[in-house]
């Protein structure tokens, strides 16, 4: 019987697991000795091959001795931090918002690696409570500083029955080579309504890799927006789940990318119970020899009958070198359902352009308009105004190349 073949290992996986070991975390080091990072062999990580992408991983993090600007201020909004992994002391909190602080991870335990990681690695988690709505916006800005790090944080935030929030997440620290592992977990209560967005504005030469899970209670309703605008290697994992009759997300997503850039959204959704719905969708930009990645399943499980559930995908190339990759699927296991994916990629309209230039309008500001439209899908319901013009700023950012 011939033995299986041992994994080469490269220089980020010998890192990781040396730092493993020193933490503690002996088993997440034997399934890296033994399997390596996710290659394209791993039909999640597919388009995104860790082993390849992922070459060098920097020391732990140690505390932050100070803190860059904030890569995106929303006025008015209620801010919170974590540097380097560490919570920092929070001002006095919304009423009915309880702040705290909690051991470990957060995620639920499932067969990847970053969920792995993350769970090894993350010392400490904030953890929100709101016990009813809150009207400000609930900014949690999530910080590597310092030279280049090995930085995992966690966040756990429980929404009462029929309350409802604004939750937004910012990436981002000094410019260097840092390599970031984030996690969240939030659960809806009854009725609850929540917006969570996650902007990820880090340096170019950093990696980012964030694993948001969700838990959707009776009649409750999600949106959620990730923005990839910053790392050279990004990665978004979502994990909703619908536990309740009645509960519904809007589960979105936004890659922009550009030379030198790759950028992957992954959703795994799971209908658990019958009559609930969700509407993904997913829009990716890409110019020069950016790389965009979607990924997204639709799980109905054999006793969620009346599930309804659409997957969109949709992409727009602006050079010739550009890619974007899309991979909807769906896995149905009940038998009264309406569920459904597309996937489409294209070029600018060359009617619309000729209407507009023949108007009198620059070709780079008729791009510029063209591409706003397409983004604008995903904004519009964005109901904060301070918010949606921050949000707006980081588009017209990466559109005029800042």
């Amino acid at each position: 019987m011939a033995l299986p073949v041992p994994v080469r290992l490269g220089a980020a996986e010998h890192t990781l697991i040396d730092q493993l070991k020193s933490v503690g975390a002996d088993a997440t080091a034997e399934r890296i000795t033994v399997a390596g990072l996710p290659t394209r062999r791993v039909e999640s990580y597919h388009y995104t091959d860790l082993k390849t992408l992922l070459r060098a991983i920097p020391p732990l993090a140690q505390a932050a001795n100070e803190a860059s600007a904030p890569a995106l201020r929303v006025p008015g909004a209620y801010q919170l931090m974590i540097a380097n992994g560490v919570i920092q002391a929070a001002s006095t909190a919304p009423a009915g918002v309880i702040v705290g602080k909690a051991a470990g991870g957060v995620l639920t335990t499932r067969d990847d690696v970053l969920v792995h990681l993350n769970g090894a690695f993350a010392k400490e988690s904030l953890t929100l409570t709101l016990e009813n709505s809150v009207d400000p916006v609930i900014q949690v800005d999530r910080r590597s500083e310092g030279e280049a790090a090995h930085v995992a944080d966690s966040l756990k935030v429980f929404v009462a029955d029929g309350a409802s929030a604004t939750i937004l997440e910012t990436f981002s620290g000094s410019d260097a080579a840092h390599v970031g592992n984030h996690a969240t977990y939030i659960a809806l209560g009854k009725n609850a309504v929540v917006t969570h967005i996650t902007v990820d504005l880090s340096p170019r030469a950093a990696a980012h890799f964030a694993s948001n899970e969700y838990h959707v209670g009776e009649g409750a309703k999600l949106r959620t927006l990730v923005i990839h605008a910053g790392a050279s290697l990004a990665r978004t994992q979502l994990f909703p789940r619908y536990e309740g009759a009645g509960a519904h997300g809007d589960i979105t997503g936004l890659n922009m990318v550009v030379d030198g850039q790759h950028a992957d959204i992954t959703m795994d959704a799971s209908h658990a119970v019958p009559h609930t719905s969700s509407q993904p969708l997913f829009k990716s930009i890409a110019r020069g020899r950016g790389k965009a990645v979607v990924q997204g399943k639709l799980v109905v499980a054999r006793d969620a009958q009346k599930t309804d559930a659409k997957l969109m995908s949709q992409g727009l190339m602006l050079s010739d070198e550009a890619e974007i990759l899309s991979k909807p699927e769906l896995e149905i296991y009940a038998d009264d359902v309406v569920c459904g994916h597309g996937s489409t990629c294209g070029k600018l309209d060359e009617d619309s352009m000729f209407y507009l230039t023949s108007r009198g309008i620059p070709k780079e500001e008729a791009e510029t308009m063209l591409v706003r439209g397409f983004i604008e899908e995903l904004l519009d319901p964005i109901e904060d105004e301070a918010l949606a013009e921050a949000l707006h700023g980081i588009v017209d950012g990466w559109l005029l190349g800042k």
